[in-house]
């Protein structure tokens, strides 16, 4: 937990340096005219390179921070590995093929209990398959290369790459119109009220529409999730993505009540009726349903 939160906050001052150092370039910090009026473009370019910043500095991190965060032992294709680790390596390897990746994605396996697999990296020459070591030890065989097809299907459809630009586009207005809204506020306290107004004003309308705006990246992500198990399927076989999807549902049923930490294999998630629009992945019975349907 200690080095997660360590690299959680040098990612967070790194992304805060490179801002600050883009802004004073640009000279666009300061988007309030001296006639105290917003100017559009000025405010436009600074929420632009906030909001893209934090997201595009994340992605390029992504595979070195999912490494060191998660102790991820990278597995050499050429070097000596276990049957278990081999068999992992081909399935990624084969599974990448299949889906026509020209360069083949790091394999990786980090010690948890947890059944958990994941997908990462800056693009598709850069990116990084793992799994934990309880998904290979909860899982039968054919539910692994389900989870593994699911997998590389993130990294050939170039999920992590839409995710960032989106997140950016969000984070872009989010920064733009909390502002615009902040200076309207503070239009209508008295002069020397309004830089205080203004302050507190962009932090509130700020969190508001970061509310509002994960709402979209919510709802394209459980979108990419039925992509990516399509994708698996079209891999593995239908018949293996549903079971995998089959297996995680019973490890889910037998758990529940433990933590959360404990599911996260594809990001399971329950969630049914208005919670699940902040759900960043569907409900398991219709991720299922789907596949059954095709």
């Amino acid at each position: 937990m200690g080095k997660r939160i360590f690299y959680f906050l040098l990612t967070n001052v790194l992304v805060l340096l490179t801002i600050s150092i883009i802004l004073s370039v640009f000279n666009v910090g300061n988007y309030i005219n001296a006639q105290g009026t917003i100017d559009m473009g000025t405010l436009l370019i600074f929420s632009a390179i906030v909001g893209f910043t934090g997201a595009f500095m994340s992605l390029a991190m992504s595979r070195w921070m999912a490494k060191k965060m998660m102790n991820v032992k990278v597995l050499d294709p050429n070097g000596s590995l276990s049957p278990v680790e081999r068999q992992v390596v081909e399935k990624v390897h084969r599974l990448s093929r299949a889906a026509g990746l020209m360069h083949m994605p790091e394999v990786g396996i980090y010690h948890s209990p947890e059944v958990n697999a994941f997908a990462t990296g800056p693009s598709k020459k850069r990116s990084l398959v793992a799994v934990s070591t309880g998904l290979l030890q909860e899982m039968d065989d054919d539910a692994v290369e389900g989870v593994i097809a699911h997998e590389v299907a993130h990294v050939a459809n170039g999920d992590m790459v839409t995710m960032t630009l989106l997140q950016g586009v969000v984070n872009t207005f989010v920064v733009f119109l909390s502002r615009i809204a902040a200076w309207a506020v503070s239009r209508f306290v008295k002069e020397d009220l309004a830089p205080i107004v203004h302050f507190i004003a962009i932090i509130v309308f700020q969190i508001a529409f970061s509310i509002l705006g994960s709402l979209v990246v919510f709802a394209y992500s459980r979108h990419r999730e039925f992509h990516a198990d399509r994708g698996g399927a079209d891999l593995a076989g239908r018949d293996k993505m549903t079971h995998a999807l089959q297996m995680l549902k019973a490890y889910s049923n037998r758990i529940r009540g433990g933590e959360d930490t404990a599911v996260s294999t594809l990001k399971i998630n329950n969630r049914k009726g208005m919670s699940a629009i902040f759900s960043t992945h569907p409900d398991l019975d219709e991720r299922i349903q789907r596949l059954q349907s095709r």
